[in-house]
């Protein structure tokens, strides 16, 4: 049987693609077909820029623009800085703010006329975005806001562009490898790979999800949902 790629000649967009998570999304839908424009702060054959800066997304913008004319599908995945209150400077805050909530909403902005009937944005967020560890303020203030830009934006693009988001609980990369009780601790026994985030990027952006809009998707193995009680599977709270 012939292999028919769902994806394609599809314009993707990819933020923060070279590592990781956003690695594994655009390496799926190339596989797929697709043809995907990257962006990063890391040097290699891809746009390299800091979304955090709005004279690099108008450029990259205009990069992607001048080649394709039009895109088909935004992962907004851009990895942020993650500093709490005791160490987070003003500017350190407000620059996770700006690649976390501004990047995402201008170049849905700057591409808000060349989105393809059909075209769907994807921001990758954070199980962060309702749960908390101390001294991830500027990490869990900007994975709360993308969460919550989706359903603005569905609102805005409603009928064009559907817009969702996934929000990640623990996920080995190339940087982070969890195991141990990091792993077991999870209901489902693993921490989650780069593909069982990318594979819900694609199914969103396909067909069989065109209904599903102004959503967010937790990817986590059932940790948020876990109720965690002093001697309860192994978890002691010392006195202090």
């Amino acid at each position: 049987m012939r292999n028919v790629r769902k994806f394609k000649n599809k314009v993707v967009v990819v933020t923060g693609g070279a590592h990781g998570i956003g690695q594994a999304i655009v390496e799926d839908f190339r596989k797929e077909g697709a043809v995907v424009e990257v962006i990063d702060k890391t040097p290699g054959t891809y746009f390299v820029g800091d979304i955090g800066n709005k004279e690099t997304l108008e450029a990259f913008s205009s990069y992607v623009l001048e080649k394709h004319s039009h895109i088909d599908y935004l992962i907004n995945n851009a990895l942020l800085i993650m500093k709490g209150i005791d160490e987070c400077s003003y500017e350190e805050f407000q620059y996770a703010l700006s690649v976390g909530v501004t990047a995402p909403f201008y170049l849905t902005k700057l591409f808000k006329d060349s989105f393809n009937k059909g075209a769907v944005i994807v921001n990758i967020s954070s199980s962060r975005d309702c749960m908390s560890q101390a001294n991830t303020e500027s990490y869990t203030a900007a994975k709360g806001g993308i969460t919550a830009l989706i359903h603005a934006l569905m609102m805005s693009l409603r009928g064009h562009v559907r817009v969702n988001s996934i929000s990640p609980g623990r996920i080995n990369t190339h940087a982070h490898t969890h195991t141990g009780p990091d792993a077991y601790q999870q209901p489902s026994g693993r921490v989650g790979n780069p593909q069982d985030i990318s594979s819900m990027v694609l199914f969103l952006c396909s067909p069989q999800a065109s209904f599903i809009n102004g959503e967010n998707i937790c990817i986590d193995g059932g940790m948020t949902k876990q109720m965690i009680c002093h001697e309860d599977a192994g978890w002691y709270l010392e006195d202090k």
